[in-house]
């Protein structure tokens, strides 16, 4: 499924994003061998992150050294600056992968840092949507930028209060009205118990008409597949080619494995979640004679005989009358006798 924001609705067949992320570790080999597995995976949009060593984090940030671990180690292998630098990709890689992704016939997606890299990204790419990270929520000028640059947004809401959700919402709507929503709880992994997956309706209800998904840090695939039963109109979940790799965030990530099963559950659930009006299927029309019960006399019936409720029980086939007119047999006479275990008819009375 290519993007087309008309198209992604919520109960409909999610938008499937598999959010490489930094899981290429800055190689543009393993980046393009991502993009084939999720598109062999059946993902509709290999997602990458637009950050230089300048657009990410402060001076201070780098001073403090604090690494976010990819196996929840402490490292001094590394410093924070040197994995940043090594880990970005610069244009001419993005240009080369989004090219790759052209040719494989999947969509290029990314997520920017800074206003250079959405104008990148916009005006150089073309992307078809922008995503905007949690951490960004409640960065207004970023948002009113990008929401000037007129393509959908798909907004994360990490971290995020309601009233913070309301206004970013706000602020993009100045501009206009092409926006996603994701739920999403930022840790990395979070307890099932924070999840929180009725945050999917909630956001659904309170934020009419717009579509609704789930940006899912949990490990495995069951998270991400019971947002579907929710209506989540987007999945995005982390993707790698090795759980044990080396990297910030291949630990809480999708294998090729885990993204087949979130794409082919994703489409049964949603083919099983069918119609809120209830109809019987030609299935149950052919079933009812043979599943259903009928009156069936419970004792040998003589001819002229009176009816009793002792004399009758339910039995199938369901060909005759229906249970539910037993008052209206009982009190009635017997024009010949019935033997035992016999369907009821009228012309019996």
């Amino acid at each position: 499924m290519n993007f087309v924001f008309e198209n992604i609705k919520n109960f409909n067949q999610p938008y499937i994003i598999a959010e490489i992320g930094a899981n290429h570790n800055g190689d543009l080999n393993l980046a393009k061998q991502l993009i084939d597995q999720a598109v062999e995976a059946g993902a509709d949009c290999a997602k990458f992150q637009s950050w230089t060593k300048e657009s990410i984090f402060a001076k201070q940030v780098y001073e403090e050294n604090y690494f976010l671990a990819d196996d929840y180690r402490d490292r001094d292998d590394y410093t924070l600056e040197e994995i940043v630098e090594e880990f970005s990709m610069n244009k001419e890689e993005f240009i080369e992968l989004k090219k790759y992704c052209d040719k494989k016939g999947v969509d290029f997606g990314c997520t920017p840092f800074s206003k250079a890299e959405a104008d990148f990204l916009v005006d150089e790419l073309n992307l078809p949507f922008l995503k905007i990270a949690s951490m960004d929520l409640n960065n207004i000028p970023f948002l009113e930028y990008l929401a000037s640059k007129q393509v959908p947004l798909i907004l994360a809401t990490g971290l995020s209060e309601m009233s913070e959700i309301d206004e970013a919402v706000r602020t993009i709507e100045k501009h206009h009205s092409k926006i996603i929503l994701l739920h999403c709880v930022s840790n990395y992994p979070p307890l099932d118990g924070n999840v929180n997956l009725r945050n999917i309706t909630m956001l659904q209800d309170y934020f009419k008409p717009y579509s609704v998904g789930f940006s899912d840090h949990t490990i495995g695939v069951e998270i991400p597949l019971a947002s579907v039963s929710l209506g989540a109109a987007v999945i995005e979940k982390h993707f790698t080619l090795d759980k044990e790799m080396f990297g910030w965030d291949h630990k809480v990530s999708a294998d090729y494995q885990d993204l087949i099963q979130i794409v082919q559950g994703s489409k049964r659930i949603v083919e099983a979640l069918g119609s809120y009006r209830r109809k019987l299927t030609k299935f149950d029309e052919e079933k009812i004679p043979a599943f259903r019960r009928s009156i069936v006399a419970a004792k040998e019936i003589v001819e002229g005989q009176i009816i009793e409720l002792s004399d009758l029980t339910f039995k199938r086939p369901g060909t005759g009358i229906p249970p539910k007119y037993v008052d209206f047999l009982v009190g009635k006479v017997a024009k010949k006798t019935i033997k035992l275990d016999t369907v009821i008819d009228l012309k019996d009375f």
